[in-house]
């Protein structure tokens, strides 16, 4: 059955600023028929692949001031759009948005485009759908980097920073992402605030949005709380790969406390940059980002 979806028109994405990279699209993947999804796609050529997931209610402009860096120190960037995000589709009804639609279309992106030698760099929902990959085609993904996210495994109780959000984002569907991005990241400027407006006309854009809260696995026996409870396990007994983590020490929802846990998951997970002043949002911050991080990764 053909999924109803909103494209937002390329005229919203004109003049972002810090945000002059070409788009490109794959409207092919198996399982997505009638759907496209976006994805940044810098440094070709270079031999290493860094895949930058965003979270919610982000899109690949939240990556903007870490791919130049990533680029010079010799990584092809690959930042996707997830569906219902920046210039994906957008599929219109909530209930098409679950864990392993998230899940699935990310991988077959990464077998679209044949990414080996991959560095997950991932943050929020990026973290909670990206850590879970790995474990399926470990022989493509070589290291970590890691920023504010957790393995929503359903056999831990939600702390009350995420059930407040949960709560708050329920209370509003349309959301005023700019204006909550201006508050977490006080540094944008309004042009910058603004650009986090850009995919989302009005509230019907908003589905994938209003979503994800929904979908973190709140019980065992939620959708994506077995596989995160695998990859959890795969984490900490059979990853063999180069990990940094980097905190935004001043988020409430996954800040200091959950990423400890998250050191504890990950076999050999070296000591964690910590960014004083960096809040949830932590690519904001990202030349502190690579500051810290690059060196841990070589």
């Amino acid at each position: 059955m053909a999924i109803t979806a909103l494209r937002t028109p390329d005229a919203r994405f004109a003049g972002l600023p810090g945000y002059a990279f070409a788009p490109h699209y794959r409207d092919d993947l198996p399982g997505y028929a009638g759907l496209r999804m976006h994805y940044l796609d810098e440094g070709a050529g270079n031999a290493r692949v860094a895949l930058c997931l965003h979270g919610q209610p982000t899109w690949s402009y939240l990556y903007r001031k870490m791919i130049g860096g990533l680029v010079d120190a010799g990584y092809r960037v690959v930042a996707p759009d997830m569906f219902g995000f920046g210039r994906s589709d957008k599929p219109a009804e909530e209930a098409v948005y679950t864990f392993d639609f998230h899940r699935d279309s990310l991988m077959a992106l990464i077998r679209a485009l044949d990414l080996r030698r991959i560095t997950l760099v991932c943050q929020d929902w990026g973290g909670l759908l990206g850590l879970t990959i790995p474990m399926e085609m470990a022989d493509r993904f070589e290291a970590l980097l890691i920023m504010n996210t957790t393995l929503a495994s359903g056999d831990r109780p939600l702390t009350k920073g995420f059930l407040d959000w949960r709560a708050w984002n329920n209370a509003n569907p349309d959301m005023a992402v700019g204006r909550l991005m201006a508050r977490a990241c006080p540094q944008l400027s309004p042009a910058e605030a603004a650009a986090y407006d850009a995919p989302f006309p009005d509230a019907t854009y908003k589905a994938g949005v209003r979503r994800f809260p929904n979908l973190v696995p709140d019980r065992p026996d939620a959708g994506g709380a077995a596989i995160s409870r695998k990859a959890r396990d795969w984490w900490r007994n059979d990853y063999s790969g180069t990990t940094a983590m980097v905190i935004g020490m001043t988020d409430p929802v996954l800040g200091p406390v959950v990423m400890e846990d998250m050191r504890q998951t990950i076999r050999n997970c070296p000591a964690p940059v910590e960014l004083a002043a960096a809040g949830h949002f932590v690519q904001e911050w990202g030349e502190d980002v690579l500051k810290g991080a690059l060196p841990l990764l070589k």
